[in-house]
């Protein structure tokens, strides 16, 4: 029995199906801060649900209880997918904002790909946040990666290296490749020394990476004043301790050379040729 429950209906236009799960991924909550974003930007409507019952300890991730206009209520961990429609874009979007589960991945990464076949999404895109060796002086930076090497290569990302535990999106994107659903992954690294939410300027780069590949406008424009401010605040902080300001100078010598990004209209013009080539065959 399926666990997904739909809630609506919507006509998308070759949406692409962008997830993000709060967890070991998503470091300063900037993943799932992201895709909520994009929620709201787009007015995007409720479309599914997945039934929490059978993916969650609830001693691990409580429900809690509210007292709302009709009395006491009792709000369980929610994983809901949004339908946003985005005028004047080549693209539509398919929008989730959850919680990883603790119990039967395998079973929820088939809710998932329900979804992303039942809307006809041309490609699955997750979003993560991980803590790293980030300077919070520069703009933090976005791996781009594909486990499948024709997507890869294609759309000049790399292909994951990392071997080891792993969490939902690693078997998400297991269940997706071996279905030939595209999906690719961008994680944003977020300075190891500044864990906490929010994280503006991490949100900030995953958007605008998303949008450099997607060419989906995120709005990510709109967060370089919050940005602008935390950057400000912790330079305050660091400013007041030697040995942590020598340490970050030392990570920003790090990240001084890296590689230029190809423009958003590469890249953008890439995978609309990739995706054409998938339709073909």
């Amino acid at each position: 029995m399926s666990q997904l429950v739909w809630e609506g209906e919507a006509e998308l236009n070759r949406p692409f199906f962008v997830i993000a799960l709060e967890g070991l991924f998503d470091a300063a909550g900037a993943a799932t801060n992201s895709v909520d974003r994009l929620v709201t930007t787009y007015d995007a409507k409720p479309l599914a649900n997945i039934d929490p019952e059978i993916f969650f300890n609830f001693q691990e991730e409580r429900p809690i209880v509210r007292i709302g206009d009709h009395g006491r209520e009792v709000v369980w961990p929610t994983n809901s997918i949004w339908a946003a429609k985005c005028p004047n874009e080549n693209h539509d979007l398919v929008l989730l904002s959850g919680v990883e589960p603790h119990l039967r991945w395998r079973t929820f990464a088939d809710s998932l790909l329900e979804v992303a076949q039942s809307t006809n999404a041309e490609m699955v895109i997750t979003l993560g946040a991980m803590a790293g060796m980030a300077p919070h002086t520069r703009p933090l930076g976005v791996v781009g990666s594909a486990a499948d090497p024709a997507t890869a290569d294609r759309l000049g990302l790399g292909r994951p290296t990392y071997e080891g535990p792993t969490g939902l999106v690693g078997a998400l994107h297991d269940q997706l490749d071996k279905a030939g659903m595209p999906v690719i992954s961008l994680r944003v690294s977020v300075p190891h020394y500044v864990p906490n939410p929010p994280n503006p300027e991490a949100t900030r780069s995953l958007l605008s990476r998303l949008e450099l590949v997607t060419g989906v406008k995120t709005l990510h424009g709109d967060l370089d004043q919050d940005a602008n401010d935390w950057r400000n605040r912790i330079d305050l902080a660091v400013s007041n301790d030697e040995e942590m300001s020598n340490y970050v100078q030392q990570l920003e010598q790090r990240v001084d050379e890296s590689e230029i990004l190809p423009t958003g209209d590469d890249l953008a013009a890439e995978l609309e040729a990739f995706l054409r080539d998938k339709r073909d065959d």
